[in-house]
């Protein structure tokens, strides 16, 4: 019996399913998305699919049109990947969704982190 080795393809497709969860108005880690996909300490791994995605067609099923790579920060909700969007368009999507910012370019996690396996804390409810 033969075992089909994942391959940096699949695991691309499977961080862009899921940062496509990401709801409005929330963010997430390159952490958590990490975890997630099953490749823990891989976080620079999620960082290089979300850049592929400004080199995808964007009749592809992913790109930077379908995947919410602005809804993704790192672990201590600054938003790094912004160098990757043009200007200051990162900061400003996350603005136009209503996310607050607790520094110029760090989004308050405790207010906005999203994770798909972890039920909101109803003590962040407003």
């Amino acid at each position: 019996m033969s075992h089909n080795p994942i391959t940096q393809n699949d695991l691309y497709e499977r961080i862009y399913r899921l940062v496509q969860q990401v709801p409005h108005g929330h963010v997430t880690t390159y952490g958590a998305i990490a975890k997630h996909i099953g490749a823990v300490s891989k976080a620079r791994l999620v960082g290089y699919a979300l850049n592929r995605l400004l080199s995808q067609s964007t009749a592809s099923p992913f790109s930077d049109l379908t995947v919410p790579a602005h809804r993704v920060v790192n672990r201590q909700g600054f938003c790094t990947g912004r160098r990757f969007f043009p200007g200051n368009s990162m900061i400003e999507r996350l603005e136009q969704e209503g996310v607050i910012f607790i520094h110029e370019d760090q989004v308050d996690l405790k207010a906005h982190f999203w994770d798909r396996f972890v039920e909101p804390d109803s003590s962040y409810a407003s």
